[in-house]
């Protein structure tokens, strides 16, 4: 207050503020390396100015404490993006799983090259064969080992349809798994920072909750409210709740009628409009794509197997009697691809005749040969079907690998602007270093700017007296 004991004072809280701010910065850079760490800086306050006859005198610094460096919006938007590029990756890895069950490379691989197009086209080719030689052992024997592998094809792509949708179920189970103990972390943690800083940045314990709302973004699609006593309570895209202040609200799963089933903490199925995260790309996979490509797949070969026992029942076979199914199929397209089977082993049963010819006739066979010109699958010959439907499936592959691209530029920039903001840089921390010890040192010689003032107070001016 404009004497020499309140220069000392003033000496002293500058001391203390380059120390805070020596510590804080001393802590950044050891925390560098740590993930989910947010960089801390020290808020001083200057103090009020007094007022002497008419003269004001400042009255140093109030030291503030650390606070971390953060924007909750951007922190939002990162975790949002980080949902978007979760689910994208996702699906994109569940569409190239089913597309290796077709052999698609990529979305120009043609339908003919892949199995189940050239077993199609093998038994369509078997018939004109037959049509050429209706009466040779071999033409009958070629028709049947082409439809047994057509029925070979379809049970194993069905098996394996299957065995990817078992797959990503259970992946989704897991997921949940992981999700649980998230939840419960994050309304820990909502507890202990209403306790220990309700009302400002509460450093550490917000990087513990943020990095668990993190991962769990990576997991699932959420929606974030900002409480009272700096809490923060997280719901589903579809507002199914998962942690309210201190409370968590854990998911559960189930299996109905071979379907996967999400439900939330109140018992309630979740699943319909569940989105975002590894857990919302693999129910679209499981609601959508892979129910799609099942669907054509028995479409597909309850048409082909009906068609050609139609057609095949229509003639004669090598004893002059009636032909009889090829395929054994049931009575819908339900499941038809994993149960279709050779109806016999019987070389005489492929009816190649027509009605009032001999053995060596060929007007059926030639009729079985044209069923691939005729448009037996939903309005379309079975080769384009086939083509059609890859050609789908790869359209799709190739729009989620595009998708997953862009939302992953999208995360990495966003990713950046945080990091600018909120993560450490040890240039940034070697100037402030620089600044701090600067300043330390400055007001250390205010101190033996004084000390000497007082000595010569002391000794009346004669400073060899007392020093």
């Amino acid at each position: 207050m404009g004497t020499i004991s309140s220069l000392l004072n003033l000496a002293q809280e500058a001391l203390n503020a380059d120390q805070a701010g020596l510590n804080v910065t001393a802590n950044n850079v050891a925390n560098q390396s740590t993930v989910g760490y947010t960089r801390e800086v020290v808020n001083d306050t200057a103090q009020d100015s007094i007022t002497i006859n008419g003269i004001s005198y400042g009255d140093g610094v109030i030291a503030g404490s650390a606070t971390s460096v953060r924007d909750r919006v951007l922190e939002q938007r990162v975790e949002q993006q980080t949902q978007i590029q979760s689910q994208s990756a996702t699906l994109q890895s569940a569409l190239e799983q089913v597309e290796s069950i077709f052999g698609i490379t990529d979305s120009s691989t043609s339908s003919s090259l892949t199995q189940l197009g050239t077993t199609v086209d093998a038994l369509f080719n078997s018939f004109t064969a037959l049509a050429s030689d209706p009466s040779g052992s071999a033409t009958r024997e070629a028709v049947l080992t082409a439809a047994s592998n057509l029925a070979s094809t379809l049970n194993q792509t069905s098996t394996q349809i299957t065995e990817t949708t078992n797959s990503l179920q259970t992946s989704a189970i897991q997921t949940v798994g992981e999700i649980n103990p998230l939840l419960t972390q994050i309304a820990s943690l909502n507890e202990k920072i209403a306790t220990a800083s309700p009302n400002t940045d509460a450093g550490v314990l917000e990087d513990q909750r943020q990095a668990a709302i993190a991962q769990l973004s990576t997991y699932v699609g959420l929606d974030q409210i900002t409480t009272s006593l700096n809490g923060i309570d997280l719901t589903t895209t579809n507002g199914a709740p998962l942690v309210s202040s201190e409370v968590s609200y854990p998911l559960s799963t189930g299996v109905v009628s071979g379907a996967l089933q999400i439900y939330g903490g109140s018992g309630t199925n979740v699943t319909s409009g569940l989105t975002g995260g590894s857990l919302g790309g693999t129910l679209a996979a499981l609601s959508t794509d892979l129910p799609t490509i099942e669907n054509s797949i028995d479409t597909l070969a309850y048409s082909i197997a009906t068609a050609v026992n139609t057609q095949n029942s229509a003639g004669l076979d090598a004893t002059g009697a009636a032909g009889g199914d090829l395929f054994s199929i049931g009575t819908s397209s339900t499941g038809a691809a994993a149960t279709i089977a050779l109806a016999t082993n019987d070389p005489n049963a492929v009816a190649a005749a027509g009605t009032g010819e001999g053995s060596t006739g060929n007007t059926n066979a030639n009729a079985l040969a044209a069923l691939a010109t005729g448009t037996i699958v939903s309005g379309e010959t079975a080769s384009d079907f086939v083509s059609n439907t890859l050609a789908t499936l790869g359209d799709a592959a190739q729009t989620a690998t595009n998708d997953a691209t862009v939302q992953q530029a999208s995360l990495t920039q966003l990713t950046a602007q945080r990091d600018a903001l909120s993560a450490v840089s040890l240039d940034t921390e070697a100037s402030n270093l620089t600044e701090y010890q600067r300043s330390y040192q400055a007001a250390s010689q205010v101190f033996s700017i004084v000390d000497t003032l007082l000595a010569s107070a002391i000794n009346l001016g004669v400073e060899t007296a007392v020093s």
